[in-house]
């Protein structure tokens, strides 16, 4: 007799593409088949077999206070009690915008999307809007959603035009894109030499979709006083970063300040919602204001405003010493473990880490790729087994929580022990 699990993964692959609603979800980096939950509480995931998982996914990061959250769920409650969806003007759009404006100074105006793809989009096209430039900069391992701009792979040589990295991408727009390496401080200044025409440069200034890899300190001062000079526009993606490794995300961190910030996930509490800001120069170029347009229904949606102000309004300094502290010792321990059995490099940001299965620590995408995804399978299996749900991908980042009490740790590390 099949399981609960199997059965539910052969009615998904009938009715949804691939069986899935985003790819990774699928499990076929890691083998096997998904998992698939019915309830979050606290530091834990249940499946529909009623097993239970320590979660350091988090749904990837959103979560800074764990899942079901009381604060968070009461006021999403009260919230629906008056309506979920007006597609008008709220008070509560310039509520979580006031409070996002406390992290995040340079977000001067900022206008809500319904995911940080959607963001990263919108502000792309204020900054060619804006500028009156077509090409765009991004760097190779870096992730910024699905739109097609973005996803395009390197060329052969020093900045070439780039290509698809999807089927469906016109190589026409691909070819807009230019993909350098990351953390690459000669490649980046050679390919200014010749280029001075960009309308933006975007980049992961602490990188959590190849695995946590931050950028140097000294490649973001050098691409900050590049795209200076040639009047192009910097924006920062710090969908994952932002709220995530310190009140005021890794251009707080780093001191370096982009025109434009790009927020998902995490400012809304665990609902779909995104963000985009700059100075308030630069965002007039939007519609109604400017000749921008960007626009959508559910934008500002007041369930994921309340939620966004319930978690953003309880972080403070304080906060993150606590939590960053916290992931500190737990990912030492940890790696302290799987480093005597394997070859093992931990990165460690704030609240987020990835431990890559190679001997050196990667600093861009060809040294992440080093990593050993044998091994990563084996541990993502041997933790599964043991009721701990981790990414199920070795290019991704890990999550602590507060919710992840001294107790659940220990019994995390102690899985490490067994794998």
């Amino acid at each position: 007799m099949a399981s609960k699990l199997a059965h539910a993964w052969s009615a998904a692959k009938k009715t949804l593409a691939g069986g899935v609603d985003s790819p990774v979800r699928a499990f076929k980096a890691v083998g096997g088949n998904p998992i698939f939950m019915v309830k979050g509480k606290g530091a834990h995931l249940f499946d529909i077999e009623s097993k239970r998982y320590a979660d350091y996914c988090l749904s990837w990061g959103a979560l800074l206070f764990g899942h079901a959250d009381t604060k968070t769920v009461s006021a999403i409650k009260k919230q629906a009690a008056f309506g979920t969806s007006f597609g008008t003007a709220t008070e509560l759009e310039t509520a979580l915008a006031t409070e996002i404006q406390k992290a995040f100074p340079g977000m001067a105006r900022m206008r809500f999307t319904s995911s940080g793809t959607e963001a990263v989009m919108s502000a792309i096209r204020l900054a060619r809007g804006a500028t009156g430039r077509e090409r765009i900069l991004k760097f190779e391992g870096c992730y910024h959603g699905h739109a097609d701009s973005l996803l395009v792979k390197a060329g052969s040589g020093l900045a070439t035009f780039g290509s698809p990295d999807s089927a469906g991408i016109p190589r026409e727009l691909a070819r807009l894109t230019t993909v350098l390496p990351y953390n690459d401080e000669k490649k980046l200044e050679a390919f200014f030499k010749k280029n001075r025409d960009l309308a933006c440069v975007i980049i992961e200034p602490i990188a959590a979709n190849m695995g946590v890899v931050p950028a140097a300190k000294g490649f973001l001062k050098l691409l900050r006083s590049l795209t200076r000079k040639t009047g192009t526009l910097l924006i920062f993606d710090e969908v994952i970063s932002g709220y995530r490794v310190c009140y005021g995300g890794a251009q707080h961190l780093y001191g370096v300040s982009p025109d434009l910030t790009v927020l998902g996930k995490i400012i809304g509490g665990g609902l779909p919602v995104g963000a985009f800001g700059g100075s308030t120069q630069l965002m007039s170029h939007l519609s109604p204001q400017g000749r921008v347009y960007q626009a959508g229904t559910l934008s500002g949606n007041p369930l994921s405003m309340v939620a966004g102000k319930s978690v953003l309004s309880r972080l403070s300094k304080k906060f993150y010493a606590g939590l960053n502290a916290r992931a500190e010792d737990f990912v030492l321990r940890a790696g302290r473990i799987l480093g005597k059995k394997m070859h093992l490099s931990v990165h460690q940001a704030g609240s987020m880490f990835t431990f890559f299965y190679t001997e050196n620590p990667p600093v861009d995408f060809s040294g992440v790729r080093r990593t050993n995804t044998k091994i990563f399978r084996r541990v993502f299996h041997g933790l599964l087994r043991q009721g701990v749900y981790t990414p199920p991908s070795a290019y991704e980042a890990s999550f602590l929580s507060t919710a992840h009490s001294q107790e659940v740790l220990e019994k995390t590390l102690d899985a490490y022990k067994h794998i």
